[in-house]
């Protein structure tokens, strides 16, 4: 029994993907990135509006201040600095926002992928399956001792 052991660890076989290119490739990545893309762009958007107003504000205060009672003066500042502050929280809202509907729109996919991964697993008969994409995870694999497995998870997805 001792000497099956140390055979059975050595037939062991191990699988190599790279995650990042079948993820681009999948496309319900290209759905989701043209979703944020018009999230991104209707925020930009109203964001720009703000700025306008902000620098039209500013301007005409400036234009003005000299000849504007003290009262009126400062009321149009306390306007500008309350718009400045506005635009401050919708631009730290608006990065929350992206943030939050990005892991909405790439939780699916990914669990997506790595249930491909984990049927190819099963069905090639493999102990672990690496992925290559982020070489700092990885230190060292042999390319000839490993199996690619890339293009089956690829066919497993439906993507050429």
């Amino acid at each position: 029994m001792l000497c099956i052991l140390p055979m059975m660890a050595f037939a062991q076989e191990f699988g190599i993907f790279n995650r990042n290119e079948i993820f681009q490739a999948m496309p319900e990545t290209q759905e989701a990135i043209k979703k944020m893309d018009q999230l991104a762009k209707t925020l930009e958007d109203e964001l720009l509006v703000m700025r306008t107003e902000y620098q039209k504000k500013g301007s005409e205060f400036i234009a003005q201040k000299d000849s504007l009672p003290e009262s009126i003066r400062a009321r149009r500042m306390a306007e500008i600095q309350d718009l400045e502050q506005r635009i401050q929280e919708f631009y730290q809202d608006v990065q929350t926002q992206l943030q939050q509907r990005e892991q909405e729109l790439l939780a699916p996919i990914s669990d997506k992928l790595m249930k491909a991964v984990e049927s190819v697993g099963e069905e090639q008969g493999l102990v672990y399956i690496f992925d290559i994409s982020t070489p700092s995870a990885l230190m060292y694999y042999s390319k000839s001792k490993c199996k690619d497995v890339t293009n089956a998870i690829r066919t497993k997805l439906g993507i050429r």
